[in-house]
């Protein structure tokens, strides 16, 4: 195993123990409004500079993107991108569909990724040219061949309302010509999925970096492919995703294709 996915992986669960702890205690936990329909706790602060420590005590040079403490160092050619609670409105309601997401970038290339959803002991992992993992046993996508029949993860642009009419014409082909559509509220998780084949597919507009990093590689090196809704690769830009197997890839690009606005390009 790579030595820097082991840190990853050590750091992930560190901050699981962290967030199974705290889940008795939601009452009486501290939380920030950063935005429309945007969340962030003691939890998610607290978990993010325990995966910080382990980091920075392994790779004291490398740099940090994280979603509550922002960037450190990000021009480093060693970048950890970090979402220490992804799902943090569906945490703070009990909802039981959130994880923690670590990745990093060399030179702007994944390199590793690890996702960890400590309700159920899930481990996920991936290293660039390495495959993908769920506690050990080894991922691949789907290989439904096209819409019908497929079930399909999508997230709603809450951020941007700006993007809603776009994202409902996409939402309403792929509802028509799908099996049918989960909106679980965590993208990281989501991706996941992606790769262990229980979703066949997956989009979404506005992702942060740090939503999307380790599950991007995680659907990669499970034989999936991920672009942006231009069919490039500047989704980690854009925030803008589609994935699944190649051909579900396909069928969903024409299908949303159709539907994307010059500024979701």
């Amino acid at each position: 195993m790579h030595p820097m996915l082991t840190i990853a992986i050590r750091a992930a669960r560190s901050a699981g123990d962290q967030i199974l702890y705290a889940m008795d205690k939601v009452g009486q936990l501290q939380i920030t409004h950063k935005g429309n329909n945007d969340y962030a706790s003691e939890v998610d602060r607290n978990a993010e500079s325990d995966i910080i420590h382990i980091l920075r005590k392994a790779y004291p040079d490398h740099g940090i993107l994280a979603e509550e403490s922002g960037g450190h160092e990000v021009n480093n050619d060693y970048v950890w991108v970090i979402d220490p609670l992804d799902g943090t409105t569906n945490f703070l309601h009990g909802f039981p569909q959130f994880a923690v997401s670590i990745a990093l970038k060399h030179k702007g290339k994944i390199e590793v990724g690890v996702v960890y959803d400590p309700l159920r002991d899930e481990l996920f992992t991936a290293e660039r040219g390495g495959g993908a993992m769920l506690n050990n046993r080894r991922l691949r996508v789907t290989k439904q061949p096209g819409l019908t029949d497929s079930l399909l993860g999508t997230g709603f642009p809450f951020k941007n309302e700006q993007y809603l009419d776009a994202y409902l014409g996409m939402f309403r082909t792929l509802c028509i010509e799908s099996a049918g559509i989960r909106r679980a509220g965590a993208a990281a998780l989501d991706l996941a999925y992606v790769a262990a084949g229980r979703l066949d597919g997956y989009w979404e507009i506005g992702l942060q970096e740090w939503d999307m990093a380790a599950g991007v590689l995680l659907v990669k090196e499970a034989g999936g492919v991920v672009t942006d809704f231009s069919f490039r690769d500047k989704y980690l830009e854009s925030g803008n995703t589609i994935a699944g197997n190649p051909k579900m890839h396909q069928a969903m690009y024409l299908a949303i294709e159709p539907h994307v606005t010059d500024d979701l390009k």
